[in-house]
């Protein structure tokens, strides 16, 4: 080696007010000054100054023999793609497409709650399960979705009964999710959930103006009241931490993000996902489509604003994560993947997570599903009733989404220094752009997340102590005075 040091893989981006943002291939960082930057790569930074050893810890550099550093480089890689090693853990299984409510913007295209054809049969449900059980994954979820997934409730105890009853020979961690707007939760299925320690998600989109507004009754009315009664009976039954929602914003929401956010810490939230609309089903050709549209520069300014008002109720002691930065910054602050199926490298579509419609039909995400039943049946892999589960997961669809998501060589993305911390999303570039890869520096997909990663980014740079304990108070899921050292 002719040189002092040697430089290992990395990649760069410029940041404001002169900062160099450098990563190397396991999502290492570190924020250099342009200067610090140019003595880097021209090979002129003396080992006495401090950033030397920052470097050389981060593997950007080393002065030493470069095997042992490659080999704990790898080491870091294997780590950032574990999801990979067990395959799919995920299991989305649509129960039934009928649903008591019509919201304007449901995804899922739900039908009327007396059309009984729209219902998954006990004969697909058990098949369903065979082809869950098959998968390699030592831990498996199982997430019923809908419709509304309690109009077809004995196939979701079907199901529970049939996986349990495998899984006394299989002996992996099974556990399971009712997604549901509560409206038509009972005693006697909460005593069922309770009894085979089943978890809720809901929907809860905010205030009861905001919620109402277009999480609409079949039978007339807004659903807002009628889901506060029973999330609390919900949660007195199951506990609290049982109980997740989620918040579809909407254009309407927008302005009212803080609104939102304090009816979640009203209510004893300990986390709100922030989520923009997605552009299938009704929020894509409904009637209400107008009012759900909005540019994503516009959602990621509302996105920023939202989040500083969130790590300020945290500091004031009103404990509320937001979902999607704990996701984000679990990728560049600790060393492990994260099971979050919309960001992967390759594609959590149908690695990590695979959705089973009503009629046994098999999806590699929902919104291939919802792609279907707007008519577009692209990324069908086969059926639980008629194919293996090898033809399920090695069929064409799968080879062509995995051949086409790896973000180390897709156009735009193979230099990006964000490239670890963020993934590929082909079915959503194929529903906007009518291809797998598209040209992605220009999809909402990329200006949201690298918008996002790159605030965050930002934030970790001022180094500010305060804001510090709260994000490590979101990744580890502790208190915020037992991050900072005082009593939980």
């Amino acid at each position: 080696m002719t040189e002092p040091y040697l430089l290992l893989p990395f990649r760069f981006s410029h940041f404001p007010h002169g900062r160099m943002l450098v990563v190397n291939d396991a999502g290492e960082f570190i924020f250099l000054t342009l200067e610090e930057f140019r003595q880097l790569v021209e090979y002129r930074l003396p080992p006495d100054n401090p950033r030397f050893l920052d470097l050389k810890a981060k593997h950007l550099l080393t002065d030493t023999r470069v095997t042992p550093v490659v080999d704990l480089l790898a080491t870091k890689y294997r780590t950032k793609k574990a999801f990979l090693k067990n395959f799919t853990g995920l299991h989305i299984v649509v129960v039934t497409l009928r649903c008591n409510q019509r919201c304007h913007y449901c995804h899922a295209s739900s039908q009327g709650e007396d059309d009984f054809r729209w219902d998954m049969s006990i004969k697909t449900a058990k098949n369903v399960v065979a082809k869950i059980m098959s998968t390699p994954s030592p831990d498996i979820k199982i997430e019923f979705q809908g419709g509304e997934c309690l109009l077809n409730f004995e196939v979701v105890k079907t199901i529970v009964a049939e996986a349990k009853r495998l899984n006394k020979k299989a002996k992996k961690d099974l556990s399971f999710v009712v997604c549901t707007n509560l409206t038509l939760m009972d005693d006697d299925i909460l005593a069922y959930l309770k009894r085979e320690g089943i978890s809720v998600s809901t929907s809860l989109d905010g205030p009861r103006e905001i919620h109402d507004r277009h999480r609409r009754l079949r039978s007339g009315g807004g659903s807002y009241d009628l889901f506060l009664r029973h999330l609390e009976r919900t949660r007195e039954v199951l506990g609290h931490e049982m109980v997740n929602p989620l918040a579809t914003l909407t254009r309407d929401s927008l302005p009212h993000l803080n609104e939102i956010i304090d009816e979640y810490v009203r209510l004893g939230f300990r986390g709100i996902f922030l989520r923009n609309i997605n552009p299938y089903g009704y929020a894509r050709s409904g009637e209400h489509q107008e009012s759900f549209r909005y540019p994503m520069a516009e959602f990621v300014a509302a996105y920023k604003k939202a989040l500083s008002y969130i790590i300020d109720l945290n500091l004031k002691g009103k404990p509320l994560a937001e979902d999607f930065a704990t996701i984000l910054l679990s990728r560049i602050l600790t060393p492990f993947s994260t099971g979050f199926v919309d960001l992967q490298s390759p594609t959590g579509a149908g690695l990590a997570g695979v959705v089973y419609d009503y009629n046994g039909d098999v999806y590699p995400s929902d919104e291939g599903r919802m792609l279907a039943k707007m008519g577009d049946r692209r990324f069908r892999m086969g059926n639980v009733n008629t194919n293996t589960y090898l033809e399920l997961f090695t069929s064409p669809v799968m080879q062509e989404l995995v051949g086409s998501s790896c973000v180390e060589t897709l156009p735009g993305c193979h230099a990006c220094a964000l490239q670890m911390y963020c993934g590929a999303d082909p079915i959503r570039n194929y529903a906007m752009e009518g291809a797998l890869v598209g040209h992605q520096p220009t999809s909402d997909f990329c200006e949201k997340h690298k918008s996002i990663l790159e605030h965050l980014l930002m934030l970790l740079d001022e180094n500010n102590p305060e804001i510090m304990d709260v994000f490590w108070s979101w990744i580890t899921n502790r208190p915020l005075a037992e991050v900072r050292g005082g009593c939980p």
